[in-house]
């Protein structure tokens, strides 16, 4: 079998990014018809960048399909700190993944669950037998980082990314990719609005983490821990667990993509049609 390179792109990720790169300015860019268009074309920009860059020969994007999940179901007030998005912002969430199509790239979502979810599951059904680059700006997805899995996060400005994989992992981080799952449930996660353990913040669950390696095995040790660790961990053993099960991504999720249908190749007169129907014309360059 011959070895691929697949780049799963985190759609929603390079949208809103892409969205508030431009919104600031006032700049909407809209289509005759009035449709904003800002965030679909900076979306254009960062996902044409990143496969210029990193050369894969197959690509496929992964979108959350609504904001209520599986892990709501679970924590009620999960991600209840995000306001709503953008009211120009709202129809672009359609228009990218028509735009992603006139490229053949395949779109997958599942209800119920996160891009995340879909990401993981892909990432390790192909990272059997191929490598895997996972385009993102979310550092929860570090959890993926595997033997043929690597993450490339998105930094500020177009065209800069930090590329994670298990080589360069601990030096950056200071744990295993495995790890970050653990860290999560002691710290929690003010950005998706789940507590972990009151008390403990990024550097003591690190120091924790190098010392036992697992909330399991620091369970298993809590009476070598000071009696003010100890408490707080008793005091919060059910959210401990709980934030550690949110902060998970399903690797295990039922969809699929076959990966011929993911080949980057496209028709370049249907993405130009597509682009000067909405009249993308700075962007024509690009493809």
């Amino acid at each position: 079998m011959e070895k691929k390179a697949v780049m799963l792109v985190d759609g929603m990720a390079l949208l809103f990014r892409g969205y508030y790169a431009t919104a600031y300015r006032g700049n909407f860019m809209k289509t005759e018809n009035g449709t904003p268009t800002n965030g679909v074309q900076q979306f254009l920009r960062y996902f044409l960048n990143a496969i210029h860059k990193f050369g894969p020969s197959h690509v496929i994007c992964c979108w959350d399909m609504e904001s209520r999940t599986f892990r709501t179901e679970m924590y009620e007030p999960y991600k209840a700190n995000r306001s709503l998005p953008p009211e120009e912002l709202v129809p672009q969430f359609d228009l990218v993944k028509n735009v992603v199509e006139a490229f053949d790239v395949p779109n997958i979502g599942l209800e119920n669950y996160e891009a995340d979810d879909c990401i993981g599951t892909l990432a390790k059904e192909y990272g059997v037998d191929h490598d895997v680059l996972i385009l993102t700006g979310d550092h929860d997805i570090l959890q993926l980082v595997d033997e043929q899995i690597q993450v490339a996060i998105m930094k500020k400005g177009q065209g800069n990314y930090e590329v994670y994989n298990l080589d360069n992992f601990y030096e950056k981080k200071g744990i295993y990719p495995h790890q970050m799952i653990d860290m999560k449930g002691l710290m929690g996660d003010t950005a998706d609005n789940y507590p972990g353990v009151k008390g403990i913040g990024e550097k003591t669950a690190r120091k924790l983490l190098t010392e036992y390696e697992t909330i399991d095995t620091l369970l298993e040790n809590i009476y070598q821990l000071s009696t003010s660790l100890q408490d707080k961990l008793q005091t919060d053993i059910d959210m401990l667990h709980l934030s550690r099960e949110l902060a998970e991504i399903k690797c295990d999720i039922p969809i699929t993509c076959n990966l011929d249908n993911a080949v980057w190749e496209y028709n370049q007169e249907k993405v130009i049609t597509v682009f000067k129907k909405l009249q993308f014309t700075r962007l024509l360059d690009l493809v």
